[in-house]
């Protein structure tokens, strides 16, 4: 995107404006190129209360395991190498870098003084920054923690969010814009996983420049307890949100939102499917080849197939414990489990146990 569009951009982008507009430019590979080999990166659960990250073929099959101290959630690949970077669960005192071929370890990076990362992280199109959604958990503040891979994965700068519990960050096709879903749910680390402002909540969807850190858009739920904590980005530029509700269970508010030309809209799936997810969404992915979305639910035991412009239901299946999702070539979706389930699901296609290992998958795969 040419710098005077980004200048104007940053210029004209209030928060929460419905003007505020990206298009695709399509600079970013894609997730499923069918042209060359697959192969999909979770962190698993293992017998002993032993945990690892552990590869896998799009037919099932386990290609490596790689030890690692603690449980672990989710990571990103580092474009152009043959790396992965998975991020500690939250609260996440480290992320390690792993040879994406064999499973070597390569790094085990530890987070700031009174910093923790939550799971996620994303690279920049030419590999070199991660970026990596934190929290200062004593103010509690929400930070994105900026590593250079040329100097060892040293830290290079930090972003202010704003706002607080940064969750997933994934990077917009222009290669310039991150994405970043607010949770808005305060924690820290004496207290567990306790949240200790549902009152208070100020969730949103976050778009910052990569290289300045200013932020360009902010697009808050229509709910201030709609947690705004996975996004997904499609290769025309529209921006998805997945929602974890904290109210009350007998309610049911929409738990997916859109942004597209501009305006940021929540998509109403029904009553019986927002039922169906427990008011909990543990991934959501874009296919990169079709107008598809994949969400997955834990919680609700679902996984489901939408389409993207018209929000109707594709296909739907029961899945105990199922949240990892990721675009498959050819247009299909791979769901993961924490029952050790890998699950193949499609347009027209029902879905199909493709593996069941002894291991427990966390809550997404790369």
């Amino acid at each position: 995107m040419p710098e005077l569009t980004r200048r104007s951009l940053i210029k004209t982008a209030l928060a929460g404006s419905a003007a505020f507009t990206l298009s695709g430019c399509s600079i970013l590979p894609r997730k499923a190129a069918s042209h060359s080999p697959q192969q999909y990166t979770g962190a698993v659960g293992l017998p002993g209360d032993r945990f690892a990250v552990g590869a896998i073929a799009p037919d099932g099959k386990m290609l490596w395991q790689s030890p690692v101290n603690t449980r672990c959630h989710s990571g990103c690949n580092r474009p152009g190498t043959a790396q992965v970077a998975f991020f500690e669960r939250r609260p996440g005192w480290a992320f390690y870098v792993l040879n994406s071929t064999s499973g070597e370890r390569l790094h085990r990076i530890i987070a700031a003084e009174g910093e923790h990362f939550v799971g996620h992280g994303v690279f920049s199109p030419d590999g070199r920054y991660l970026y990596a959604p934190a929290n200062r958990y004593e103010p509690g503040e929400g930070i994105i923690a900026v590593y250079d891979s040329h100097r060892g994965y040293q830290r290079a700068n930090t972003f202010e969010l704003n706002g607080i519990g940064p969750h997933q960050i994934t990077l917009h096709p222009d290669g310039q814009t991150l994405i970043v879903g607010l949770g808005g749910i305060l924690t820290h680390p004496d207290y567990d996983r306790i949240k200790l402002n549902l009152p208070t909540m100020k969730p949103a969807l976050v778009m910052m420049d990569r290289g300045s850190g200013e932020i360009l858009g902010r697009f808050q739920p229509s709910h201030h307890q709609l947690s705004t904590r996975h996004v997904d980005a499609a290769p025309d530029g529209t921006l998805y949100a997945a929602y974890q509700y904290q109210g009350p269970a007998h309610e049911l508010p929409p738990l997916v939102a859109r942004y597209r030309n501009g305006h940021y809209e929540e998509i109403d799936l029904g009553e019986d499917i927002h039922r169906a997810l427990g008011n909990y969404i543990a991934s959501i992915v874009a296919h990169p080849e079709n107008d598809l979305v994949a969400i997955a639910s834990p919680i609700g035991g679902t996984a489901l197939i939408f389409n993207s412009r018209s929000g109707a239901i594709i296909e739907k299946a029961a899945i105990p414990d199922c949240a990892g999702v990721e675009a498959l070539a050819g247009g299909d979706f791979l769901v993961s489990s924490g029952r050790g389930k890998l699950v193949r699901i499609g347009k027209g296609k029902p879905a199909k146990e493709i593996a069941s290992m002894p291991v427990q998958w966390d809550h997404h795969l790369v």
